[in-house]
């Protein structure tokens, strides 16, 4: 019996090795950093590559990296259902224009959902709260703010019962959106709404995939979550 082709490398084309490309896209989604401050950085430890390699990489390795991500983070929470969304908005420029970044963050503090829109009505709610519910599944609770959209579109999911607001409630929601600021600065905003929603979407994966909960747990735990993080990491798309 013939044995079952071994799925060919995504990195079989480029000439540096997958520990490089690896390495290029998380300093450059991980953290606060140009593409210009990445090639200077990796430059400074013997890689020499161009900023413009920087871009390529990340576009063409980014998603591909989150997806493998969200797919064994989605399988592994499965089982977890007793849930409690967090969801807000925040507003994005491009070229000048106001858009609307959509969070669903769970009690945890993990990203569960990136959505951009032009608009902030009732039809976008529905949109991203029915891309979140067909992901994730069904929340026990949902706490948004005060805005009138969230009521009129999970009426017509028939999920309204759900709801939950109230004053500093959805703090959780809100801090999440920190990471992702200080991101957007260090990149001079976004040009095209398809390039917020891509960037949006592998930055949360990277963030929850990365983020140890510092603050909660005392040093030796958090060096072992952190190394347990980056061997996962290493072994991604291998």
């Amino acid at each position: 019996m013939p044995r079952p082709r071994k799925p060919a490398s995504p990195f079989r084309y480029f000439n540096s090795s997958p520990e490089v490309i690896r390495l290029v896209v998380m300093m450059y989604v991980r953290f606060p950093l140009s593409l210009r401050n990445v090639e200077d950085l990796l430059f400074e430890r013997g890689i020499d590559i161009c900023h413009e390699t920087v871009r390529l990489w990340w576009n063409r390795f980014g998603p591909m990296f989150a997806a493998d991500i969200r797919r064994q983070r989605v399988s592994r929470m499965k089982g977890f259902r007793q849930w409690r969304w967090h969801l807000d908005e925040v507003f994005v420029k491009i070229n000048g224009e106001r858009h609307y970044l959509w969070r669903a963050v769970d009690h945890e503090g993990e990203i569960l959902e990136s959505f951009v829109t032009k608009k902030r009505d009732k039809a976008a709610a529905l949109a991203f709260l029915k891309k979140a519910l067909k992901r994730h599944g069904r929340a026990e609770a949902i706490v948004t703010d005060g805005m009138r959209s969230y009521p009129a579109a999970m009426r017509e999911l028939g999920n309204l019962e759900r709801r939950e607001i109230g004053r500093w409630l959805n703090n959780r929601a809100e801090n999440s959106h920190l990471p992702f600021r200080r991101r957007e600065r260090a990149m001079q905003r976004f040009r095209r709404m398809k390039s917020l929603q891509k960037f949006a979407s592998v930055h949360a994966s990277f963030h929850n995939h990365f983020n140890q909960d510092r603050h909660l747990v005392d040093r030796q735990t958090y060096k072992l979550r952190r190394s347990a993080a980056l061997a996962e990491w290493q072994n991604l798309v291998a």
